[in-house]
C-alpha cells in the first residue's frame, strides 16, 4: 500500500504510544482477538498486509503467526469515530487466532456458576508452539 503516512498522526495513541486493536474475521464478522499496536506495528501492518502487534509483555513487535504459522492477512483497516481504536478485518490463516488453540480468544462464557469454556480447542498448543 503506497499511501502517505499522515494517517498515522490522526490515531489517538495512549500515553504509552499504543492503540487498542481488534481482529475481526472479514468474512463472518466474528471477533477473534484483541491486542495493542504501536505506531511501527500499525505502519508495518499497512505496508505488509499481515498483522503485526506490539507485545506489552515482551516489549517488542509481534508478527502474529511468526511461531504458530497462524498469520492474519489484512483485508481492511478501520478506526472508530474517535480514532482511538483500530479494527483489523482479517483472514485468519489456519483458523486459529488464540494461543490456547481455539479459533477466537473470546471463548469464555459467563454462566450461572461463573465462567465456562464455550468453544473447543482446535489444536493442542503443545503441537503449535515447540
Amino acid at each position: 500500500m503506497s499511501i502517505s503516512k499522515k494517517w498515522l498522526n490522526e490515531i489517538k495513541w495512549d500515553e504509552r504510544g499504543l492503540v487498542p486493536a481488534i481482529a475481526q474475521d472479514a468474512r463472518t464478522g466474528e471477533v477473534l482477538m484483541f491486542a495493542f499496536m504501536n505506531r511501527e506495528a500499525l505502519e508495518k501492518t499497512a505496508e505488509t498486509g499481515q498483522v503485526i502487534y506490539w507485545s506489552r509483555s515482551r516489549r517488542k513487535l509481534w508478527h502474529k503467526g511468526e511461531e504458530s504459522g497462524h498469520f492474519q492477512k489484512v483485508s481492511e483497516i478501520r478506526t472508530d469515530c474517535d480514532k482511538d481504536v483500530v479494527l483489523l478485518r482479517i483472514e485468519q490463516v489456519g483458523g486459529i487466532a488464540c494461543h490456547t488453540g481455539r479459533r477466537s480468544c473470546f471463548f469464555n462464557k459467563l454462566e450461572e456458576n461463573g465462567w465456562a469454556e464455550a468453544d473447543p480447542v482446535i489444536k493442542d498448543p503443545k503441537d503449535i508452539y515447540k
